[in-house]
């Protein structure tokens, strides 16, 4: 029977209990950032150049990636209209809906997926705390479930619901990811377009290469961070979303200005009537009106909610509804001139002004969505959802801006391949209204589980957001996956890789842990590994990587009779990734006294935006919170005085970090899926780096424990 410490005294509330939160509010509303209207028009100038990057930039593509064919003035009319009201219902949906179903401020189908498993406790992820589970958790305590509604009790009970909704909260974060490498590629390839009228001799091979020089020159400087330029961002996007609405407002009232006509619905039912089946297929390019989108949500973390509303209401919303309706009535006017991409529409009086400022805003687009996959990836890394790899933070202000130098290489060589494979843009196009139409689908179908087991909306409510959104986006899903072969096959491809690294690494991760539990020793069988004289008691202080609390990890009894020695201060450490944002500072560290003697029991908590490296030393942040600890401890006078002794005395000795590097070995029993998947995580794991560098320990004083140690499932 395992030992039971006593638990600490240290009481953490990591959840909070403010009302916004209790009601799936976001709490950032009043908080730290836009407390005034005036930080939040601030605010609001500073989301143009992060958030709206990806949305604002659809004109340069969304109307050569239309396979039109003859178009005539009602199509034109019908397409517009089709834009308007998605353009007008996604803006509801994330800048009204969305953004009040925050994790604590953070936004993104996986910060959908958190809030979910924290409050209603139908994660999958196992325990790793055991006993020194903290006190503060926000999730439904046992004592209420008679109040959860039958939807969360379904999740509750089957493991397969709830590994269902993990596979779409990966299949979210897959996409976003595959957002990253399609908006750079579009983006740049259309504005590049523009050197082609000027200059006849030009060619689309032309443009293809230098829309990959400009990619490989703006992955290439990702490694200096976007600090020293981001200043730029904001006042380039608010040029484009000023000077694109001012070209329209004077193309539609030159060539057309009736074209806001087509704002009544029923150009929407003539289109259909008119084309059928070839209407219904072109939403497949007409979706792209709403790429970037999620970044309304995605990004509520960095911003808040009344500065994103403000920004898409007052600035972005009406400079893309005057531009399309410029773009529109050109092309009514002009109707073979859709193929010929955003320049036509341009007057020559200012083209190049033009095309500097479109080139300009396409490697802002380009650069929003690169750093928020460098921030998705550095996420699943916390979480332990992806193979750890190098995170770098760019900025000693902003935690937000880090660099993965392999993510780097990987998103450039696939963006480079995209143009130079794809090259025509309308192929480009079919891929990317995957993207778009699968995440947003996938977020409106966690929005909704939000507002029956959070929220408690009244199911007429939820029935009306339902028949909007879920048919609306179901329709934009069934057009663009007849494109699949025309280029759509890109992102699925992409997506399917990183779904399976994600969930091959988490399976193994969770395997692990089991395990662990499993065959976890006692404090009694450890005494009497160390009752051995063979056994020596080294100076020193260790800290000795664990994936558990409740009980000593195996790893230990193997350390122990094969070394035949334990350091004088042993600190059993676990790395907790919580299902919240941040940990604040205290609440970082929760220790505990253990048996035997010298033997302690530390968890180091952090959120999935947390950073792991910080500016102070590890070492010196567990012995510190430990040395206060003992010294507030109600234990003996002298057997504090004996702690805090073997900690002084161990101090010089110096600190090493062990961690066990273990495999699987499947028995002959093993059903095949744990063969391949565990296979899939050792082969990751062997490549992988080690967590020890990312907390910033020295090189010198990691230790990893060889092979010998072998789990059998």
């Amino acid at each position: 029977m395992s030992h039971q410490p006593q638990q600490s005294e240290i009481q953490i509330d990591i959840a909070g209990s403010s009302d916004a939160q209790t009601n799936g509010l976001n709490p950032n509303i009043e908080g730290k950032k836009g407390k005034t209207k005036r930080d939040s028009v601030i605010l609001a100038y500073k989301t143009l150049g992060v958030v709206f990057g990806g949305l604002s930039t659809s004109p340069l593509y969304i109307f050569c990636s239309l396979p039109l064919k003859s178009p005539t003035e009602d199509d034109y009319l019908g397409i517009y209209s089709i834009m308007f009201w998605t353009l007008t219902l996604i803006g509801v949906k994330y800048a009204g809906i969305a953004v009040n179903a925050g994790d604590h401020g953070e936004g993104g189908t996986f910060a959908l997926y958190s809030l979910l498993c924290r409050r209603l406790n139908i994660g999958i992820l196992p325990s790793k705390l055991g006993s020194l589970n903290t006190s503060g958790s926000d999730s439904i305590p046992p004592g209420d479930t008679r109040n959860t509604t039958w939807l969360a009790k379904v999740f509750q009970e089957s493991i397969v619901a709830r590994r269902t909704l993990l596979f779409i909260a990966m299949a979210g974060t897959c996409m976003m990811i595959g957002d990253g490498i399609l908006t750079p590629a579009i983006s740049v390839l259309s504005a590049m377009e523009g050197i082609k009228a000027p200059f006849p001799a030009v060619t689309n091979t032309h443009v293809e290469i230098l829309s990959a020089v400009v990619l490989v020159i703006l992955f290439l400087l990702q490694r200096f961070g976007t600090s020293r330029v981001s200043f730029l961002f904001s006042p380039v996007m608010v040029a484009w979303t000023v000077t694109t609405p001012l070209v329209g407002t004077y193309r539609f009232i030159h060539h057309y200005p009736a074209v806001f006509k087509a704002l009544s619905p029923h150009y929407i039912a003539r289109f259909f009537i008119k084309n059928g089946k070839t209407g219904w297929s072109l939403l497949a390019g007409i979706v792209l009106v709403i790429t970037g989108s999620e970044a309304m949500f995605a990004d509520l973390g960095h911003f808040n909610q009344r500065s994103i509303q403000i920004a898409f209401l007052f600035a972005v919303y009406p400079s893309l509804v005057l531009t399309y309706a410029g773009q529109t009535a050109y092309l009514i006017k002009n109707p073979n001139d859709f193929g010929d991409g955003f320049y036509k529409f341009i007057p020559n009086a200012v083209y190049w002004p033009m095309f500097i400022v479109a080139s300009l805003t396409a490697i802002v687009a380009s650069q929003s969505l690169i750093s928020a996959t460098f921030s998705i990836i550095k996420q699943s890394v916390v979480l332990d959802y992806f193979p750890r790899v190098k995170i770098v933070h760019t900025s000693s202000k902003n935690e937000g801006r880090v660099y993965s130098p392999e993510v780097n290489y990987f998103l450039m060589v696939l963006c480079v391949a995209v143009i130079l494979i794809f090259g025509d843009g309308q192929k480009i196009g079919n891929a990317f209204g995957v993207v778009v139409s699968c995440v947003m689908l996938i977020t409106s179908t966690l929005l909704i589980l939000v507002m029956i087991m959070i929220w408690r909306t009244h199911p007429l409510l939820v029935a009306l957001y339902a028949c909007i959104y879920v048919v609306m986006e179901g329709v934009y899903v069934s057009s663009v996956m007849t494109k699949f072969a025309q280029g759509g096959w890109l992102p699925f491809g992409i997506s399917l890789i990183l779904a399976i690294i994600m969930f091959g690494w988490y399976y193994g991760r969770q395997k692990k842990v089991q395990y662990e539990l499993a065959n976890k020793i006692s404090s009694e069988r450890l005494k009497e590994l160390l009752a051995d004289p063979r056994v020596l008691r080294t100076p020193g202080i260790c800290f000795f990587y664990t994936n558990i609390q409740d009980g000593f990890t195996p790893v230990l009894e193997h350390y122990v009779s094969n070394i035949k020695a334990l350091h004088q201060v042993t600190i059993l450490t676990t790395l907790r990734y919580l299902l919240v944002p941040k940990v604040t500072p205290l609440q970082r560290v929760v220790i505990k006294k253990l048996e035997p003697q010298g033997l302690y029991g530390c968890v180091i908590q952090y959120g999935y935006a947390d950073s792991l490296k910080e500016e102070y030393d590890f070492a010196d942040l567990v012995t510190h919170s430990l040395m206060e600890q003992i010294t507030n401890s109600p234990d003996d006078s002298y057997e504090i005085e004996e702690m805090i002794s073997s900690i002084e005395e161990a101090t010089p000795a110096g600190v090493v970090h062990i961690r066990g590097k273990t495999r699987f070995y499947c028995g002959p029993n093993s059903k095949w899926y744990d063969r391949i998947l565990l296979a899939f995580y050792e082969a990751m794991h062997g490549i992988c780096r080690s967590a020890l560098p990312t907390l910033g320990v020295p090189l010198q004083q990691q230790f990893e424990m060889g092979t010998g140690m072998i789990y059998e499932v």
